[in-house]
């Protein structure tokens, strides 16, 4: 446990930052899942749609630091080739 001034307030701005970064990638992964059951459903359209929105939020994960911009590229790479499959 955290003994100085510091490390208490270091300590207490790292709870923040963590439920914060969490909050945010519940969220992405909230969008993703949008995303996949489109795909599942087979409606393209609707599919579109989705991943249109999900597009911002992976994007602002990876300028807040919760992501990594190679793993986003990844993800939409992946989304997009399925819902091209449609």
């Amino acid at each position: 446990m955290a003994t100085h001034k510091s490390a208490e307030k270091r300590f207490r701005q790292t709870l923040k930052r963590t439920e914060i970064n969490r909050a945010r990638r519940s969220r992405v992964r909230t969008f993703v899942k949008r995303v996949e059951t489109a795909i599942a459903t087979g409606d393209k359209q609707t599919a579109q749609t989705a991943l249109q929105l999900a597009q911002p939020e992976l994007h602002r994960a990876i300028t807040k630091g919760v992501l990594h911009k190679n793993t986003v590229a990844r993800k939409l790479s992946r989304l997009a080739t399925r819902i091209n499959a449609l």
